[in-house]
């Protein structure tokens, strides 16, 4: 018998766990069709809420597929969570998570999830929002400098985890006490970033689109200022941050690809002297290998563009001494190439033919009407 579990995504009624955590977590089992991998490992991966993921050890041969809604093992009790992969893969995406068997404590997997269990789960799952918004109201009156972002109630009710955010360190033993009095069950404490909760609210991104972090990213790197210079990217707070007040993830996208194309470009801090004065940085265009100079160095004035080459070429020049007469290279005068007027060929018209200005059919009718009326008023009256 299969189960559905809905945790308020925007698929309910999904076989096992949805929301956002659906779209950025699964993996492609490439190796479902072939029977054999499935009998190589006992170990399976399980998903619960909050993008968290365990491995648990099928045991009792169980013959469990992707999706399926499971009890397993816990500390406490048990948890419900579904079957995102089995088979040999687990192994592999134990290893990409650097998980060595010999010092992880792999527990079991009890049974398919009965109706009892999921009755369980859904009681407890409904009393996360309270719980979350008193939990808040107790760290408030405890003066504690941390933010409370969501509450995870286990499968059986029995454990609670309270996803907090804080600049800094946090003495939360009293909240701990506090907390295990006021909801009756064992508390855990766990610590997220600003990046991890903007995924878990979502929200549309300055491009137009879905947050990443709401989407497809799973694991945050660093962003510095220094990606987004070499982009040329403004440095101002105000537009290089995101909802979660961090730098943007998307300025790490293509810096990479900057880097590359600026390998050969000459340093934007030496300025090129000519006879007229001196020019300095102002701008850079990666892509088209283009670099604007000015003739000042705090503002734009008598703005020059040259190529990457060319601006090589008079470093080299000023380092031997020599200062060029003017920015812009000579160019050699091209000759003009001949018109090539539109041949008649295989009886086509000229392309121009409707450009030709046509008589006025009307004017010429009008002066021709004007011409008559004179002529009949300068005829001798014969009468």
């Amino acid at each position: 018998m299969e189960y559905t579990l809905n945790d308020g995504g925007s698929n309910p009624g999904k076989k096992g766990f949805c929301g956002n955590s659906c779209r950025k977590l699964p993996v492609i089992d490439w190796l479902a069709d072939l029977p054999e991998t499935q009998l190589e490992s006992d170990l399976v991966e399980v998903q619960f809420k909050n993008t968290r993921k365990g491995f648990f050890l099928n045991n009792m041969k169980l013959p469990l597929d992707k999706g399926d809604v499971v009890a397993v093992e816990a500390t406490p009790g048990h948890d419900i969570g579904t079957i995102t992969l089995t088979g040999n893969l687990v192994l592999s995406q134990m290893k990409k998570n650097n998980i060595a068997l010999d010092h992880y404590e792999v527990k079991r997997v009890y049974r398919t999830a009965r109706p009892t269990d999921i009755e369980k789960f859904e009681e407890a799952k409904a009393k996360e929002h309270d719980t979350m918004i008193r939990s808040r109201k107790i760290a408030e009156n405890l003066q504690l400098e941390m933010k409370i972002g969501d509450v995870e109630y286990q499968g059986d009710g029995s454990k609670a985890i309270f996803y907090y955010i804080a600049d800094g360190r946090v003495d939360f033993r009293q909240l701990i006490k506090v907390l295990a009095e006021t909801f009756r069950v064992r508390i855990e404490m766990k610590q997220i970033g600003a990046r991890q909760e903007a995924g878990r609210i979502g929200g549309i991104g300055p491009c137009g689109r879905e947050l990443c972090c709401a989407t497809f990213m799973s694991n945050f790197a660093s962003v510095s200022t220094t990606a987004a210079r070499h982009q040329d990217i403004s440095t101002n707070p105000l537009k290089l941050a995101g909802q979660c007040a961090k730098i943007k993830c998307c300025v790490n996208y293509e810096v990479e690809t900057y880097i590359d194309a600026k390998k050969d470009f000459p340093r934007q801090d030496t300025p090129l002297e000519t006879k007229d004065g001196t020019f300095f940085h102002f701008k850079t265009d990666v892509f088209k290998r283009q670099m604007t100079y000015s003739s000042s160095k705090t503002f734009a004035a008598n703005l020059v563009t040259l190529s990457v080459d060319r601006v090589k070429e008079i470093i080299a020049l000023n380092n031997k001494g020599e200062r060029v007469d003017t920015l812009l290279a000579k160019e050699p005068v091209a000759k003009s190439a001949p018109v090539v007027d539109f041949q008649n060929v295989v009886g086509q018209d000229s392309l121009t033919r409707f450009d030709k200005s046509k008589p006025n059919n009307h004017n010429r009718n009008r002066n021709k009407h004007n011409r008559n009326r004179n002529n009949n008023q300068n005829k001798p009256d014969n009468n």
